[in-house]
């Protein structure tokens, strides 16, 4: 085990953070019984991940359920009340839910913003929001236990966190996006394999997805942590621009990232034969 007192801290009522292993984070979904999210909830996530984001000792993340049997059930009936409607008005009643989506959406997407990459372990049930948290992840895990569903179709409302945004980007079958989206039915780990929403079956449930999640953030974390951050960062660079404008971009990222010490001790090790050791990225980001 690392040393927890940095980013432990931001454990809080619905997520629990741990250190499982050097500069890895571990956050768990814990609300019973079935992760359903109300605003409580999803508020709390984005904290916890604008805080993780903020912790120079992390360098990787793995996002999981607590619970052994699912995942989450998506949002909490109840958190679909429309808030602070103002009698007829269409405008300012607009203008209201228009508040209260974006903030939403920021929380969800504080998992994107987070510079570390992102490591989802996906179990047993997965509806929903589910999917909008996944999609913001950057490597996706499942267990062959889990079934996904966009499930906004049968509560009478398009998709509005992100997996309309982000699935069409991630998966190679825009077909079976569309087919999912409209239909809101559910789908196995083989076929959002398939389509690319997640890299990786494990079979088994939850321990066995989260152990291989794990395995994978280790070795994330023992590369530099400048190289990863920066890695990260001109994907998503390259996932919203062009090409020409992506490598534009890089070259300018790179002539100040090139000047790190962590190229020269990569080198020096491996000239060695020996691991090379990275230091922190510094004081709080």
């Amino acid at each position: 085990m690392t040393d927890t007192n940095s980013f432990t801290r931001l454990s809080g009522t619905f997520v629990k953070v741990s250190a499982p292993a050097p500069h890895v984070a571990l956050v768990e979904l814990s609300r019973n019984p079935v992760n359903a999210f109300h605003e409580p909830f999803w508020t709390e996530l984005g904290r916890v991940f604008d805080g993780l984001s903020q912790e120079p000792s992390v360098r990787a993340v793995v996002l999981a359920s607590a619970l052994p049997k699912l995942f989450s059930a998506g949002i909490d009936f109840s958190a679909l009340a429309l808030p602070g409607l103002k009698g007829d008005d269409a405008a300012r009643n607009a203008l209201e839910l228009q508040k209260s989506i974006l903030s939403f959406q920021a929380s969800i997407s504080a998992i994107e913003r987070c510079p570390y990459p992102v490591i989802v372990a996906v179990h047993g049930i997965a509806y929903g929001l589910s999917v909008d948290i996944v999609s913001a992840c950057d490597v996706r895990y499942a267990a062959s236990n889990v079934v996904f569903a966009i499930k906004e179709v049968d509560v009478g409302l398009a998709a509005d966190i992100g997996t309309l945004a982000r699935l069409p980007k991630i998966a190679g079958n825009h077909s079976l996006v569309n087919e999912l989206a409209y239909t809101g039915r559910n789908f196995s780990a083989a076929e959002a394999e398939k389509m690319g929403l997640i890299s990786r079956v494990v079979q088994g449930g939850r321990d066995e997805v989260v152990a291989a999640a794990l395995d994978v953030a280790k070795l994330i974390a023992e590369k530099s942590p400048v190289a990863v951050l920066g890695t990260k960062h001109l994907l998503l660079h390259a996932r919203d621009h062009p090409v020409r404008e992506n490598l534009e971009y890089t070259a300018v990222w790179n002539s100040a990232m090139l000047q790190t010490r962590d190229l020269v001790d990569a080198v020096a090790a491996a000239q060695k034969k020996q691991k090379p050791q990275f230091k922190a990225l510094g004081s709080k980001l």
